[in-house]
């Protein structure tokens, strides 16, 4: 054990004792008072100095940590060495297939193969894969599972080999649990997502890089009132923090109101923070998490060392804002908080529930450009005929209480299942035709709610567990009726979808439904009840029982006694003990019986889901130590603020015309098995179709229509030709004319998850730069990651105000040279034959990045790394 600065010190806990860098014997080694620094950065700067190795974590990084000041210029990058990833399998599945290349790689070079092996326990969840194919009746949980293992018989049976392969590799089985890392800093652990391209990096290593961050603060005041949920507490600190702009950002919670919240209202608002944007939304540890830890299963032993630790590094405690220097400190009183939504199209968008009724029917004829459904305003209240039913715009066809964000929280599932009890009690009843669904995060979830009595009502309402994963939110919400789909085709209907998730970018959901609201799972089954977001619930009935009496919200809406007084049930750390335990005791029949294959090197069988990437092809032990500059490049597409992750790779279903579907025809998968993009995120050719194939993205290239709306779906114009062709088929004429391609972008550009593939797939369409006013965090660094420049534009410059169309040729001027966040000249070549030069800003922001740039990306920088050392 190294003993850095001589910090080395000893805690103990009832008889026992521990070891723990200390970080006030570091400030007084350094002479600084390191007890105002965020809560946050302390955390950091712990593994920093426990990790100080003097080569990959050197002194220096120490101390320019130490030294963090609320308010400087950020050009420092702090090397984050961690301790554990947690994959989900929609990323889980192509990082071991990264992983199982690599291994082809060092066999194929002579060396072992065993030399490309996790350094940190890696634990895949399986969560994303099943998908909502029937609903509202008992055996749905059944039929769903056996059909996801049917579906995905080659990726288990791949994920099986890993776990066979890899010591440290180990996989939560489908049917168990929720993977929503990013709860962690709600129970003071710092972690945030990444892209799979460097969680591949930090499992094999290589230090996470970041610049050293802002902190903001946000010191809560006041409780929340009666009737307010965390969801809508959530809603209103993503619309907050969104507007704060808190990019890259660490956002650390503080103050009496911060004391006040239960420890899974803390977890649901730590894992919005992909929507809010900031790199994490951290709360301390005090009294409420060790509470939370007794009721889950923590044994006393270890709640005793965690308590001790934190008390020996004077972290224990929720701080009040004016004890930390903060960047900024925002305040929000939590009495101000409503009952709200979110959406239509957006995580941030919230609105009070009040007004969603209006909302939707100003967006309703609003023109596209100033984000509405451009329809006329006579076809608002027009019936339309879908099989037995008559569909409206605005009625709700998919209504989901799923595992994102909000079923990890007993308050608001106890309140959506007594929300039930009353409806049923009151005589309301569900449409037929609405598609209902619960997918708890965890089995337990099920159990309080049975040992509670409210399931029963809530399979009455058609809430059945259908699955314990994602589902609706990850885009697995299952098809419509046949009927349903033409009705809302045929007529171009605006109808919507309610779900307790944390995301709703456009055609996430389903890709007919293009009204989608986030909202909190007692609000879910009260729309699902109402039957149309047009319905305002604050002062119309949420439905009339048999009789004709009306029945409003207020009539069957639970009173926070009513939720305490079950929540004995949610928190049995008995129950919590044996539902984990089977994780390996008892991992369920289907999975025991998938075969997995033998040996320390994969051998790729002929499959849809899963082929060996071609990231590694041509690989050579050398890497650049120049870059090259661009010439000649073609625009692949122009597009907009808020392009998301979605947008540049769905998750969601594979559309039969697509190239993708295409690909998977011509392959001999019927249309029935084509399952989704998530689940064939192991196939590149699958997924580099898909880039930029989402149904709802507008490549502005292409002119508008005569009033005023765009073409949707992934088309772009060939130059010189002139020809409209997909993105796809585009960019691979492009790669074979030898001409590079460029992509311009807006604001916010990559906003939504950690998807990797928007960045590989990016690459693979041949794309040598991204150039967009600005970039979500993750997806900057992922494109990097790929060996792709991302590059910003300067002031109020925008592909808009250069008046570029699509016709122009365009050169890039990289210096021989690269450095870290440096101006790049962008040079527009015009059809007219004039000529513009603009300066942009290098988003390259760190020297290792210039590293992962020169060696095409971080994936063969890493590799060359590790074959040297072997």
């Amino acid at each position: 054990m190294s003993n850095p600065f001589k910090t080395l010190k000893s805690f103990k806990y009832g008889k026992k004792s521990g070891h723990y860098y200390s970080l006030k014997a570091l400030g007084e080694q350094l002479g600084k008072d390191l007890s105002r620094l965020p809560i946050s950065i302390r955390i950091v700067l712990e593994s920093v100095l426990r990790n100080c190795d003097g080569k990959k974590v050197t002194e220096q990084h120490v101390k320019q940590l130490a030294g963090w000041k609320a308010r400087a210029s950020r050009t420092a990058e702090i090397p984050f060495v961690v301790a554990r990833v947690v994959l989900q399998d929609f990323t889980g599945v192509p990082l071991l297939a990264d992983l199982a290349a690599m291994r082809n790689v060092a066999s194929g070079m002579g060396k072992n193969p065993k030399t490309i092996e996790p350094l940190v326990p890696v634990d895949l969840v399986v969560d994303h894969s099943v998908m909502i194919d029937h609903f509202g009746s008992s055996k749905a949980l059944d039929l769903n599972m056996k059909l996801e293992f049917s579906r995905n018989q080659e990726r288990y049976q791949f994920m099986k080999w890993g776990m066979n392969a890899f010591d440290t590799f180990g996989v939560v089985p489908p049917g168990f649990g929720d993977s929503h890392t990013t709860m962690i800093n709600g129970i003071g652990v710092v972690g945030w997502g990444v892209g799979g391209i460097e969680a591949e990096a930090g499992m094999l290593g290589q230090p996470v890089y970041f610049l050293t961050p802002d902190v903001i603060g946000v010191e809560l005041t006041g409780s929340l009132r009666e009737g307010v949920t965390a969801t809508d507490l959530v809603l209103r600190i993503t619309e907050m923090l969104r507007k704060e702009k808190v990019v890259g950002k660490f956002v650390e919670f503080c103050g009496e109101g911060t004391r006040t919240l239960a420890l899974p209202d803390r977890a649901t608002i730590a894992n919005m923070a992909p929507e809010y944007g900031a790199t994490m939304g951290f709360f301390p540890v005090d009294e409420k998490t060790i509470a939370y830890f007794s009721g889950t299963g923590r044994s006393k032993d270890e709640i005793a060392a965690f308590e001790a630790y934190f008390k020996a590094q004077d972290m224990f405690g929720v701080p009040n804002g004016k004890d930390i220097d903060f960047t900024k400190l925002l305040k929000l009183d939590l009495g101000t908080v409503a009952p709200s939504l979110a959406g239509p199209k957006r995580p941030q968008d919230r609105i009070e529930i009040g007004h969603v009724k209006e909302t939707f029917i100003d967006l309703f004829s609003k023109p596209t450009a100033e984000n509405g459904f451009n329809q006329p305003a006579s076809k608002l209240n027009e019936g339309f005929a879908a099989g037995k039913s008559t569909i409206h715009n605005g009625d709700v066809l998919i209504a989901a209480i799923t595992s994102c964000t909000n079923t990890s929280n007993p308050g608001v599932l106890l309140a959506a299942g007594l929300v039930a009890k009353k409806a049923v009690e009151a005589g309301l009843t569900v449409p037929k035709h609405i598609k209902t669904s619960l997918a708890p995060g965890s089995r337990v979830v099920t159990e309080y709610l049975d040992k509670a009595g409210l399931l029963p009502y809530l399979e009455k309402l058609g809430f059945n567990v259908a699955a314990y994963g994602c589902t609706t939110c990850i885009g697995n919400a299952g098809d419509l009726t046949p009927e349903i789909n033409e009705a809302i085709t045929k007529n171009d209907l605006i109808c919507a979808a309610v779900l307790s998730g944390n995301r709703n970018f456009e055609a996430r959901i389903h890709p007919n439904l293009k009204a989608n609201f986030l909202a909190s799972p007692p609000l879910v089954v009260a729309y699902a009840i109402a039957g149309n977001v047009t319905r305002d619930l604050m002062t119309e009935p949420v439905g009339h029982n048999k009789a004709g009496k009306a029945i409003y919200l207020g009539d069957i809406w639970p009173s926070s006694d009513e939720i305490h007084r079950l929540m004995k049930y949610a928190m049995n750390p008995k129950v919590f003990r044996e539902n984990y335990a089977q994780v390996k005791e008892n991992p369920g029949k289907l999975w025991e019986k998938v075969k997995g294959g033998k040996g320390q090197v994969y051998d790729w069988p002929k499959s849809t889901y899963i082929a060996r990437p071609p990231f590694f092809d041509n690989f050579g032990m050398e890497a650049s130590n120049e870059t090259i500059a661009i010439r000649g490049a073609r625009a692949l597409g122009l597009f907009g603020d808020s392009i998301t992750t979605d947008h540049i790779s769905p998750a969601g279903s594979i559309k039969e015309s697509s190239p993708a579907g295409q690909w998977l025809l011509a392959n001999g998968v019927t249309k029935a098995d084509f399952n989704s993009y998530g689940s064939r995120r192991g196939n590149h050719e699958v997924m580099m179709r898909g880039t930029f194939a989402n149904v709802r993205i507008k490549n502005l290239m292409i002119p508008a229509k005569a009033d005023g709306s765009r073409i949707e779906g992934g088309i772009t114009i060939h130059q010189p030709s002139g020809e409209s062709l997909s993105i796809y088929d585009a960019a691979m004429r492009y790669i074979d004319e030898q001409t590079p391609t460029v992509i311009f972008g807006g604001e916010e550009y990559g906003t939504g998850s950690s998807r990797d593939w928007a960045a590989k797939g990016t690459q693979l369409l041949g794309v040598k730069a991204v150039i967009a006013r600005s970039f979500e965090r993750i997806h900057r660094s992922n494109l990097v990651g790929m060996g792709v420049l991302a590059l910003q534009f300067k002031g109020s410059d925008s592909w808009q105000s250069l008046g570029i169309d699509g016709d122009e040729r365009f050169d890039l001027e990289i210096p021989a040279k690269l450095k870290p966040q440096q101006d790049i000249v962008l040079v527009i070549h015009r059809r007219d034959g004039s000529i513009e030069k603009v300066t942009l800003l290098s988003r390259i922001d760190t020297a290792i990045e210039v590293d992962y740039y020169l060696h095409g990306g971080i994936l063969p920088y890493v590799l060359r790394d590790l074959l040297a050392a072997a």
